[in-house]
């Protein structure tokens, strides 16, 4: 029973402790849900959410190429036809963290702190990691969202939204993308 004890203690002591962790989505991709459900500033809409492999500003510049936007309104209602209707693209960039309590370094402190000595590790209690992730959201032409559940485009829609996280991801030069006669097809 002691040494069960001291081998607790040794984990207990040696552990990093998670205080805060980013959402993984369970054997798929993406997510559709509210976004406000994910990151508390988004809004009450319902969005396809995938995390973001790619570096800062990335989407922005396959968004602005794919629909030849030319860094006008590029986030914000781009316009695109579908199925011979007019549909209004909207994205967020969103981070999630990890982080986690360093429980060494606390203790270590404490007792240099108890011993009358300086500390040595007080800004590396924690420790972070950030995922930035991608909350895209349509309308329609009467600003209906079509990724609700009684939408009539919902799952014509939600393909087209894989396709575009698919072909974002796999595209490294997003000029092969202004090649492509029509932004609405896809490259893969």
């Amino acid at each position: 029973m002691k040494k069960v004890i001291i081998i607790a203690s040794m984990l207990l002591i040696t552990s990093c402790i998670p205080v805060k962790v980013a959402p993984k989505f369970k054997n798929v991709d993406y997510k559709v849900m509210q976004g406000r459900k994910f990151q508390k500033k988004m809004p009450r809409e319902m969005a396809f959410i995938f995390k973001d492999p790619k570096d800062e500003k990335e989407f922005y510049n396959y968004i602005n190429k794919k629909y030849k936007l030319n860094d006008q309104n590029v986030g914000y209602n781009v316009p695109f036809e579908f199925e011979g209707k007019i549909l209004y693209l909207s994205y967020y960039e969103a981070e999630r963290t990890d982080e986690t309590l360093n429980l060494p370094l606390v203790i270590a402190d404490a007792k240099r702190d108890g011993n009358g000595n300086s500390r040595l590790f007080e800004g590396n209690y924690t420790s972070r990691k950030g995922h930035w992730y991608i909350l895209v959201t349509v309308y329609d032409e009467d600003i209906k969202n079509c990724l609700k559940d009684n939408h009539p485009l919902k799952e014509k829609v939600l393909l087209y939204l894989k396709n575009l996280r698919e072909e974002y991801i796999t595209t490294q030069n997003y000029e092969e993308l202004l090649l492509t006669e029509n932004p609405n097809s896809f490259t893969n």
